[in-house]
């Protein structure tokens, strides 16, 4: 579709399975660098819910993309309901067309597409650059900030510093794949811990989960705890299943093996009221992490019932 009043500057498309490339096209010109091969097509292939590719491309008169904002379907479980939900995900615009206001023109045609499409929902985590256009342009609405929790293991990032340099990454993928072998467990993803809290959440079921198998994540046993981890730049905790009686004991394992896969630190990233917050609230520091925001169309879920962990954030 085009712009009438920008006709001269840019045109504006759906996101759809023949331009999805566009997307690597743009993300390399702006953050000078690529994703893995094939991940915006993952990202965006969300038929598992009834709908996919929920997003507009805008383009110069060259039909080179210059801004991009889409948003990730999901299924919201609160109580014995499913609400088809979109997770606010990618907001790209190049340098030369920031001034433009394609972030605001480009979502609000998305939130439309939404509509029509059946989402009932759209949340978000975005950046302190982008807030004020979600807050006061857009319209959502915020319930709260995510805690984060970030527990020092090493003062030598080995981890970190290994990946840097191709010979050692490989080495070091080996050393990972051999220490976490005796804690891997059989299984895509743990249970969404929110929704045992009884609150709104994620729903993780089969379908979500192997969509979400396209990260590099994996899911450990430590005594009957499940924990869905990953290694990157520390080791990030998505979401634990455990029993409040064994968090004590599984988080000294779990400081060891993060101190045996060379980790600086451990981090976790949840919302207010669950029980993980208040275990790990009794314990360490919290420091402020994700603004939560919410643009309801018609879900009549109490918003501030939603809760999440970090697993829920598309990043993980």
């Amino acid at each position: 579709m085009s712009d009438n009043n920008k006709a001269r500057e840019y045109t504006i498309e759906r996101l759809n399975k023949n331009n999805l490339s566009d997307l690597d096209l743009l993300h390399r010109a702006v953050y000078r660098k690529n994703h893995a091969p094939g991940y915006y097509e993952k990202k965006y292939d969300t038929a598992y819910t009834g709908v996919q590719h929920i997003g507009y491309i805008a383009y110069d008169m060259q039909h080179a993309p210059i801004s991009f904002y889409g948003v990730v379907p999901c299924f919201i479980r609160y109580g014995n309901e499913l609400h088809l939900a979109a997770q606010s995900a990618d907001t790209i615009t190049h340098p030369r067309y920031s001034f433009k206001n394609l972030f605001v023109q480009l979502a609000n045609l998305t939130f439309d597409l939404c509509r029509d499409e059946g989402i009932v929902l759209v949340f978000g985590f975005p950046s302190q650059n982008s807030l004020q256009a979600f807050l006061v342009k857009l319209k959502l609405q915020m319930t709260e900030m995510m805690d984060c929790y970030i527990i020092p293991v090493s003062f030598i990032p080995v981890e970190r510093l290994v990946k840097k340099i191709p010979f050692t990454r490989r080495f070091y993928k080996r050393h990972e794949a051999r220490v976490l072998k005796p804690y891997l467990a059989a299984v895509n993803g743990v249970e969404n811990s929110v929704i045992k809290n009884g609150f709104a959440g994620v729903n993780r079921n089969a379908h979500y989960l192997k969509y979400k198998a396209n990260h590099p994540t994996h899911v450990i046993k430590i005594g009957n705890a499940l924990l869905w981890i990953k290694i990157r730049n520390g080791l990030i905790v998505g979401d634990i299943s455990c029993d409040a009686i064994e968090f004590d004991s599984m988080m000294d394992e779990l400081h060891k093996l993060a101190f045996r896969l060379g980790v600086q630190r451990i981090l976790f990233h949840t919302s207010h009221q669950t029980q993980l917050a208040s275990l790990f609230a009794e314990r360490y520091e919290a420091i402020p992490s994700y603004y939560v925001l919410f643009k309801d169309m018609g879900s009549h879920i109490p918003l501030e019932k939603i809760k999440f962990t970090f697993a829920d954030i598309d990043i993980f």
